[in-house]
C-alpha cells in the first residue's frame, strides 16, 4: 500500500507522466515495427532503370532463375530477376508508359516466363521497392504511412489521459488585470456595498494583522442578490484594486455529465490559480453547489460539491495560500435551503440589492453621460421621473432602457428625453405593441378596453372612496398608459403599464388591494356583458390573483389566529380545509370588487369611446377625461369588508 500511494503522487508530477507518455508511444511504435518484422534475403542488389537489360533476357533465357514484376499498376513497375549463376538480384526501375511495351514486346512475344511478386516476397525483400538513395528517414516514413490510423489512436488516447475527454473541463478564462475596465465608481450609489468590498480589500492586504486575531483561513467572499445588480463586474473591480489575475468560470459549466468531472476541473482551476500565487476563482452562477448534499441516491452526485467544500477550507501548507474564492449565486440562505457546512465557508457575505430610487436617477444619468455629445435634450429630461417609474429595475435593466432609448432616437432621428425613455422602459419591460392585431376587431377591442378600464379604476378606488381630489389620486397613481394593442411578448391584445414601487414589505389591506385590482377586468366584463360573458382574457389575472390568495391565506396565515404554514399541513390535514379559506376569501373580494366597479359604469363607458378611438391613452389623458365625466362614489356604502379571523 505505502508503494501505490508513492506511485500516485509521482504520477501526480507532470515530467513523470510526460516520460512514462514517451515510453509508451515508443513502446508502442516498436511493437509494431518488430510486429511486421520479416526476415530479409541477405542477396546483394544490383538497381537500374536500363530498358536495354529486360529486352536482352530473351537470349539470356537458359540462365534465367525467376522474373518477377513488382507493383505492375504503380507509376514505377520494377523488374526483379536473377540468374541462377549469379548471387545477385536485378531489380530494373522503368516508367509505366514503357512498362506496357516491354510486357507486351518482350515478354508475351518471346514467351518469357514471369509472375507478379507475392506479398510474401516483398516483405522479405524490402529494399526491392527503395531506391538508392532511400535512407532511414524514408523507411521511417513508410512505417508512419503504413500505422497512421495506430498513431493516431495512441495519440488520441494519451491526450485523453493527460487532459480529459472533451467536455469534463471547464472553459476558464484567466483575465490579467490591467485587462479588467471599470472601477469601484462604477458601481453608483450602492454605498453600503462599497463600504463592504473596501473591507474585505483591507483584510486581503493586512492578512497579518488578521492572523494575530487568529483568523487564518482563505477570505472566501459570496456574492448574493438579484440578477444584473453587478455582483459580476465587482470581482472584475477587485482583481484590478488588488492587481492580481481573474480567472472566471461558470459554476453550471462544472458539471460535465461524467462521473468525477466536475471535481477535477475545480481541481484543475485550483492548480491553475495555485501556479500565480495571488488570484482570484470567480465562480459564476453557482447556486447548484449550494443545495444540501445527500439528497440524491447516488454517491457521485456530491462529488462536485465535496471537493469545493475541501478547497474553500484550505490547506495547512503555503500552497494556496493566496488564492481567494469568490463565488456569486442568484439565491441566498433566506430565499432558498443551502448546505450548512457550504455556507460556513464563507465568512464574508455580501449582499446585493435593487436600486433606490435615488440610485435609479444616478444611474440613468451615468449611462446617459457616456452618449456623445449632443445625442441627449437634457433641458427636457426629467430623470426623477423616468426614475420613479423604473421601480424595482437592476442596473442592468435600466443600461438596456438607455440602449433601448439609444435605438429608438437613432431610427427616428431625435435627442433622448423623457418621453423616450419612457417609450423604452415599455419596450423594454413589455415588448413591442402592435396596433394592426387589433385594428380590425371592434368587438375584441371593445372588450379589452373595458377590461383595462376595469384594472385601473379599482386599483384607484381607495383613494376615491376616501374622497381624495383627483390632483391627488393622479400623484399616487401608478398608471403610465392604458393601451388597446397587442402584445406578442406576454400574449396580450391590451395592458395597463404602470411604474413599480420601491416596497417590498406589503401588508395584508395591500395585499387584497392587489387582488382587488387583478379581479378589475374580470369584474367589469361581467359588469357590460353579465356573467356568462366573462372571456378568457382573464386567465392571467387569476392565475396571479390565487397565488396572492395562497400565500395570504395558507402560506402567511393572514386570516388566522393561529400563525401557521397551511401549505407544509395540508398533507396531514387534506387539502379541502385550505381550498375553503382561499374559496371564502376570494368570494369576498371579488364580490366587492364586482359591487364597486358599478358606482364607475358611466365612467368607463365614457374613457372606453376615447380608448377605441386612440387606441392609446396616457396618464394625464386618462385623468382629463375623469375630470369630466366621474360621478361623486359613495364614501361608506361600498367600503372593504374587515378581515375575518377565521378559526385555526
Amino acid at each position: 500500500m505505502p508503494f501505490l500511494y508513492q506511485l500516485r503522487l509521482a504520477l501526480r508530477n507532470t515530467y513523470v507522466r510526460l516520460a512514462l507518455a514517451t515510453c509508451l508511444v515508443a513502446g508502442v511504435a516498436a511493437a509494431l515495427y518488430f510486429a511486421n518484422s520479416v526476415a530479409q534475403d541477405a542477396s546483394p542488389l544490383l538497381r537500374s532503370q536500363n530498358i536495354g537489360e529486360i529486352t536482352a533476357l530473351p537470349a539470356q533465357r537458359a540462365r534465367l532463375e525467376y522474373l518477377l514484376l513488382a507493383r505492375p499498376l504503380s507509376e514505377t513497375p520494377r523488374y526483379v530477376f536473377k540468374f541462377k549463376d549469379a548471387p545477385s538480384i536485378h531489380v530494373v526501375k522503368v516508367p509505366a508508359t514503357s512498362h506496357l511495351s516491354l510486357e507486351r514486346e518482350v515478354l508475351l512475344k518471346n514467351g518469357l516466363p514471369y509472375a507478379i511478386a507475392t506479398d510474401a516476397f516483398l516483405a522479405s525483400h524490402k529494399a526491392v521497392l527503395q531506391d538508392a538513395d532511400d535512407g532511414a528517414l524514408a523507411e521511417a516514413g513508410a512505417f508512419a504511412q503504413r500505422h497512421a490510423i495506430d498513431i493516431f489512436l495512441v495519440i488520441l488516447l494519451l491526450c485523453v489521459l493527460k487532459f480529459g475527454i472533451p467536455g469534463m473541463g471547464v472553459s476558464a478564462n484567466v483575465i490579467a488585470p490591467g485587462k479588467l475596465k471599470g472601477s469601484l465608481d462604477d458601481l453608483i450609489g450602492m454605498d453600503d456595498i462599497k463600504q463592504e468590498v473596501l473591507h474585505l480589500e483591507d483584510m486581503i492586504r493586512n492578512r497579518s494583522v488578521y492572523k494575530s486575531h487568529n483568523i487564518d483561513k482563505p477570505f472566501n467572499v459570496m456574492l448574493t442578490g438579484p440578477a444584473g445588480t453587478g455582483k459580476t463586474k465587482l470581482a472584475g473591480y477587485l482583481a484590478k484594486r488588488l492587481d492580481i489575475p481573474l480567472i472566471q468560470a461558470s459554476g453550471s459549466a462544472l458539471e460535465s455529465g461524467y462521473v468525477g468531472g466536475g471535481a477535477k476541473a475545480l481541481n484543475a482551476l485550483y492548480r491553475k490559480a495555485c501556479a500565480r500565487g495571488s488570484c482570484i476563482i470567480f465562480l459564476d452562477e453557482a447556486q447548484s453547489l449550494f443545495m444540501p448534499r445527500g439528497r440524491g441516491e447516488r454517491k457521485w452526485e456530491d462529488d462536485t460539491a465535496n471537493t469545493l467544500l475541501g478547497l474553500l477550507d484550505g490547506v495547512k501548507s503555503s500552497e494556496g495560500a493566496g488564492v481567494i474564492w469568490i463565488v456569486a449565486s442568484n439565491f441566498d440562505d433566506a430565499s432558498s435551503q443551502m448546505d450548512e457546512a457550504m455556507l460556513r465557508r464563507f465568512p464574508v457575505k455580501i449582499n446585493f440589492r435593487l436600486p433606490n430610487k435615488a440610485e435609479r436617477g444616478a444611474l440613468l444619468s451615468h449611462f446617459l453621460s457616456q452618449k456623445a455629445e449632443g445625442c441627449v435634450d437634457w433641458p427636457r429630461m426629467d430623470l426623477a421621473q423616468v426614475a420613479k417609474v423604473t421601480a424595482n429595475l437592476s442596473p442592468a435593466l435600466l443600461e438596456t432602457v438607455v440602449e433601448r432609448a439609444s435605438m429608438l432616437a437613432i431610427q427616428e432621428k431625435v435627442l433622448i428625453d423623457t418621453d423616450l425613455l419612457f417609450r423604452a422602459f415599455e419596450r423594454a419591460t413589455i415588448g413591442l405593441a402592435d396596433r394592426a392585431a387589433t385594428a380590425e376587431k371592434h368587438l375584441q377591442r371593445e372588450r379589452i378596453a373595458l377590461h383595462e378600464l376595469g384594472h385601473f379604476f379599482m386599483q384607484i378606488d381607495p383613494y376615491l372612496r376616501a374622497g381624495m381630489p383627483l390632483m391627488e389620486v393622479k400623484q399616487k397613481s401608478h398608471l403610465l398608459k392604458i393601451s388597446t394593442e397587442a402584445v406578442s411578448k406576454i400574449g396580450a391584445l391590451g395592458y395597463v403599464l404602470s411604474s413599480g414601487d420601491d416596497l417590498s414589505l406589503r401588508t395584508l389591506e395591500e395585499l387584497e388591494r392587489d387582488v382587488i385590482g387583478l379581479y378589475g377586468g374580470v369584474a367589469a366584463e361581467e359588469l357590460f356583458y353579465g356573467a356568462r360573458g366573462i372571456s378568457v382574457g382573464s386567465q392571467n389575472d387569476i392565475e396571479k390573483a390565487t397565488t396572492l390568495l395562497d400565500t395570504m391565506v395558507n402560506k402567511l396565515s393572514m386570516y388566522s389566529r393561529s400563525k401557521l404554514d397551511y401549505r407544509q399541513l395540508k398533507h396531514a390535514h387534506g387539502d379541502e380545509r385550505t381550498l375553503a379559506l382561499v374559496e371564502a376569501k376570494a368570494d369576498e373580494l371579488y364580490s366587492y370588487t364586482l359591487d364597486a366597479i358599478a358606482d364607475y359604469r358611466a365612467a368607463i363607458e365614457a374613457i372606453k369611446v376615447v380608448l377605441l378611438e386612440r387606441y392609446v391613452l396616457s396618464k394625464d389623458a386618462v385623468f382629463e377625461l375623469l375630470e369630466e365625466h366621474l360621478q361623486p362614489v359613495p364614501a361608506s356604502a361600498q367600503a372593504l369588508p374587515q378581515a375575518q379571523l377565521h378559526a385555526a
